[in-house]
């Protein structure tokens, strides 16, 4: 991405105040109930670790007492099992006792009118998602405890690859467990725009399929998922609707395709293993790994290595959402659908024109609307005047 002369434009001149107040408003209680599941998650961490701190102290004063005994295989796949239990309980136990935030962020969009969908069904959906997050917990437990106990000090070594190898293939195969809720493309004069974006962008034929997004909410999106051979175009059937221009739709398939394009998944990979490199070491230092009752310490030193992360997963993010506006821009050549569809994300999404530093640097992995809109008018400035 070249560097663009862009100018700061100011969020009112953009958007009516009431607007900006009503977005706002909208996104700052979202956030607050985003810091109160996590305030709950780690809480409840806390206190099963220090239960589980108890237990080993407890377990090691038995063994200091009694006689010295070497572990056998089979107590070591039985302690496996037990991680795998632990890792189970942990995530259904957090499952319910973050419910009552979830389900009051749900009222909250429902109250916006961002979203009609029930509160049951709020509940319910996206099952395969949260079968995969209990399974993946499940595998987790068992992890930790196997590897500290096959490879003792080097047991972190081991985890950071494996974390790794589960981020690759998260990558590679979501979109197979995604493909029951996605239909192809039935406009056939649109597919064929996306795939002459997709050539235009260095990229073979790419599968464009549709996502039906319309009983959950009315904000519009749309996802590149996979990588290679697996990679697809998901278009949410809420960008389909009448009202929405041809335009943005191309825009956003193309802001996609450039994702594809320029490695971002990939990329995104490998500072996930940059990051999770020293994590997983401070795991190691911190949690005697290999015992069942460490599990729970271990995911609350994971999930505070997430918090504290964040800063830099969120500048990452923002940076490829940059890039890939720039080259959508430079895709379509034109600036006036993309800020079309920037001031529809307000109105839709309710995205807030001018959020909080701390908001933006913590939790914002795009870049605001207003300087979404800013660069994509340096983008055409820098064209020429004859571009659109």
């Amino acid at each position: 991405m070249p560097d663009l002369d862009v100018p700061e434009l100011d969020p009112h001149a953009l958007f009516d105040a009431s607007v900006i107040a009503r977005n706002g408003r909208y996104r700052d209680v979202l956030t607050v109930f985003w810091a109160l599941g996590l305030v709950t998650q780690l809480t409840i961490l806390a206190l099963l670790a220090r239960r589980g701190a108890r237990r080993i102290a407890r377990r090691s004063a038995r063994a200091s007492a009694g006689a010295s005994a070497v572990a056998s295989a089979g107590d070591g796949a039985k302690d496996g099992v037990r991680g795998a239990l632990v890792g189970c309980a942990i995530y259904v136990v957090l499952w319910l006792a973050q419910l009552p935030v979830r389900l009051a962020a749900h009222w909250w969009r429902r109250r916006y009118d961002v979203s009609d969908l029930d509160y049951l069904s709020m509940m319910g959906g996206e099952w395969s998602t949260r079968l995969g997050e209990f399974l993946l917990a499940c595998l987790t437990g068992a992890a930790l405890v196997a590897a500290g106990r096959l490879l003792g000090g080097r047991a972190w070594l081991a985890l950071w690859a494996a974390f790794v190898a589960l981020a690759a293939a998260y990558v590679l195969l979501y979109p197979a467990l995604l493909s029951p809720r996605l239909r192809p493309l039935e406009d056939r004069v649109l597919a064929a725009e996306v795939q002459t974006l997709a050539r235009r962008a260095g990229l073979g034929e790419t599968t464009v399929e549709v996502r039906k997004a319309k009983e959950r909410t009315r904000a519009i999106n749309a996802e590149a998922i996979g990588a290679g051979p697996t990679t697809r175009v998901v278009l949410w059937d809420t960008l389909l609707e009448p009202q929405v221009g041809r335009g943005e739709i191309r825009f956003v398939a193309a802001h996609e395709l450039a994702h594809v394009a320029q490695r971002h998944p990939w990329k995104g990979i490998a500072w996930f293993a940059l990051l999770a490199l020293p994590g997983a070491w401070l795991l190691g230092r911190i949690v005697r790994l290999g015992d069942p009752a460490a599990v729970p310490a271990a995911a609350l030193v994971l999930v505070s290595l997430q918090l504290f992360s964040l800063p830099i997963v969120s500048a990452v993010s923002r940076r490829y959402e940059r890039e890939a506006d720039y080259e959508a821009l430079r895709l379509t050549g034109t600036r006036g659908s993309a800020e079309a569809l920037y001031r529809r994300f307000v109105r839709t999404s309710l995205a807030d024109p001018d959020p909080s530093r701390l908001v933006q640097v913590l939790l914002s992995t795009h870049p605001t609307v207003v300087e979404r809109i800013a660069t994509a008018r340096a983008a055409a400035s820098r064209a020429g005047p004859g571009s659109p």
